[in-house]
Parts: C-alpha cells; structure tokens; sequence
C-alpha cells in the first residue's frame, strides 16, 4: 500500500524542493565551520537521487561562488553524470549495489535542473576507490564506513580533479561522518 491509499502525505526522499533545501543546510554548516573561505576550494557530495548535492550546491554557490562543488558517483550507479552528459534525465538499466545508499537508476527531475545549473561537476569513483577510501578511514580513526559513506573521500583520490584545485587550501567531502555531526548540530539549536 501507498501513502495515497493509507491516507498519508509521501515526502520524497530527494525530489522535492523542501528536501532538497534541508539537506541545503549542510553547506550552511560547511561553510560556518570554514570562516576563511579563501582556503576553502571544493565540497565533494556523494550523489545518489542528486537531493544532497543540488542543496549543497544552490546554497554554496549563493553565498560563496568561488568554491567548487562536486558530486561523487559511483561508476556503475552514475545516473547524474550520464545524464549531465546527455543532457536529460536518463534510467540506467542496471545498478551495483555495493555503495547501495547511493545507488539510484534514475536521478531526480529537480535535483537534476538545479544540479545542472549549479554543480561544478561530477567524479565517478569504482568500487575499488570506495574500499580503499573506507581503509583510508580506518587506518586513521578506526571507524567503519559503509561504502556509500565513503564515496565522498573517494573521489578525493588522486587521479581525479584534486590536482587541478588552485593553491594548497582545503576540499570536504561530505559522509555520513559529516551529515550526523550536523544533525548533531542542528538538534542542539
């Protein structure tokens, strides 16, 4: 049964303009906690539907155009880039699974439009970027990533854009790490 036949509102988990700017509040905390943004320059958000990225981005890029936000995607759940290749929406016939909270066929329609007009750019990680991202932050923290969590700092991985980012300042990456210590934040206002 639906939320239509049980008489409840359906909230979408990415494609709505509501959700898309909650999770917008994220680049707000990104931002708070990089005064200087002069060394700050670039958020690498992992993609899934495309909600956490077109927030992060539209705010991003409103207050602080300067910084690069780029989207994370795993390379066999990569509908954002395929579709910002073709220039409109597309279904892939098949995912992998293994980043699963990022594994979407079909990127949303808002996420998609603002995505289009404010993302810097999308970076497709494989499956072996993701493992070693999540070794990465064991070997530092001892803590356990679930893959979709470390899509993000994978697309930090040499070989990718971050030897193109001017000067030696900063990027982000944006993780599950990252969204429950600004949940955690946000519960405390």
């Amino acid at each position: 049964m639906g939320a239509e036949e049980e008489g409840l509102a359906f909230i979408h988990p990415f494609d709505d303009p509501y959700t898309i700017c909650g999770q917008g509040t994220i680049g707000v905390e990104v931002l708070r906690q990089c005064p200087d943004l002069a060394n700050l320059h670039a958020i690498f958000v992992p993609v899934g539907g495309g909600g956490l990225l077109a927030g992060i981005a539209a705010f991003v890029k409103q207050v602080a155009p300067e910084v690069l936000v780029f989207g994370v995607e795993p390379e066999d759940s990569n509908c954002l880039a395929v579709a910002l290749d073709r220039g409109h929406r597309v279904t892939l016939d098949k995912i992998d699974g293994f980043a699963d909270g990022v594994a979407v066929k079909t990127v949303g329609a808002e996420t998609f439009r603002v995505a289009r007009e404010f993302c810097d750019g999308v970076i497709q990680v494989g499956n072996d970027e993701i493992c070693a991202a999540i070794k990465d932050v064991f070997t530092s923290t001892r803590s356990i990533l679930e893959p979709a969590g470390a899509v993000g700092l994978a697309g930090l991985k040499p070989g990718h854009l971050l030897q193109d980012l001017p000067g030696q300042g900063s990027a982000i990456k944006i993780s599950s790490a990252v969204l429950r210590q600004c949940l955690q934040r946000l519960r405390q206002l």
